[in-house]
């Protein structure tokens, strides 16, 4: 995890100076561990070009967010939005920098993920809600409301490799959003579910705003970006090229 500057209360509703998250200059870079044909082996010898075996996903990136801001994380497939999302989270370790945050960080980062396939919805409720930090007894008390929140309580006994993708996306988030974070973290998770239920997360997403939450979320959804979003940031080959108001991040990366 990455390591916590304070544990203290969110309260305001506003955005404030109180950093929550400090990134500061952190560089990513992957290993591309592929087969070469023999084609591209020739070919890239004919043109004396050394075939590339890494990937610079993020480049001396360095951002603050504050508490009660919403940052939103755009660019094009493979600009490092995703990456950054899970150095925040911990997921990730960066290459270089570090990522500083302060109080309870609660992430839906990929659909489904901590869910154990072989254990029930209720069994994973208990197996997530203790990965994101609550205690036994605060499951307890709030189980009946995540799995009202979710609405697949005729499935909650069932084991969650037999469910589908917005099932798992329902109960995933509805565990998310009861653990209240200090710092919460959406990658495209709203784009999956049908409308009804974007919308319930959309409303719960504004009520963690009300309470003076951080979230950072990464999305391709320009228009619900630029409506939730106190802030948007603009990332281009790992790098950041605009950090600002959302109307005009959004006319900067459209003019990318």
């Amino acid at each position: 995890m990455s390591p916590n500057l304070q544990d203290i209360p969110a309260s305001a509703a506003v955005p404030t100076e109180r950093e929550m998250v400090r990134i500061s200059h952190v560089t990513k870079r992957f290993s591309l561990r592929h087969d070469h044909s023999l084609k591209e082996l020739v070919f890239s010898a004919l043109q004396r070009k050394k075939l590339a075996d890494t990937f610079l996903a993020l480049d001396d990136v360095d951002l603050t967010v504050h508490a009660g801001e919403t940052v939103g994380l755009i660019g094009f497939n493979g600009s490092g939005k995703s990456t950054l999302l899970k150095t925040i989270s911990g997921v990730l370790f960066p290459d270089r920098g570090r990522v500083l945050v302060r109080g309870k960080v609660a992430g839906l980062i990929e659909v489904g993920a901590g869910f154990h396939p072989d254990l029930s919805g209720r069994e994973n409720v208990y197996l997530n809600g203790a990965i994101l930090g609550m205690t036994r007894e605060q499951i307890d008390e709030k189980f009946d409301e995540i799995v009202a929140f979710s609405e697949i309580e005729e499935f909650i006994d069932t084991d969650v490799k037999y469910y589908s993708s917005g099932m798992f996306l329902r109960l995933a988030f509805a565990v998310a959003v009861h653990t209240e974070p200090d710092i919460f973290l959406v990658d495209e998770i709203l784009s999956v579910g049908d409308e009804p239920f974007q919308r319930k997360c959309l409303e719960r997403i504004r009520k963690l705003q009300e309470q003076g939450r951080t979230m950072v979320v990464v999305s391709h959804e320009l228009e619900m970006l630029e409506k939730l979003c106190t802030r948007i940031v603009v990332l281009e080959r790992g790098t950041v090229i605009f950090d600002g108001d959302p109307t005009e991040a959004i006319r900067t990366l459209r003019a990318t």
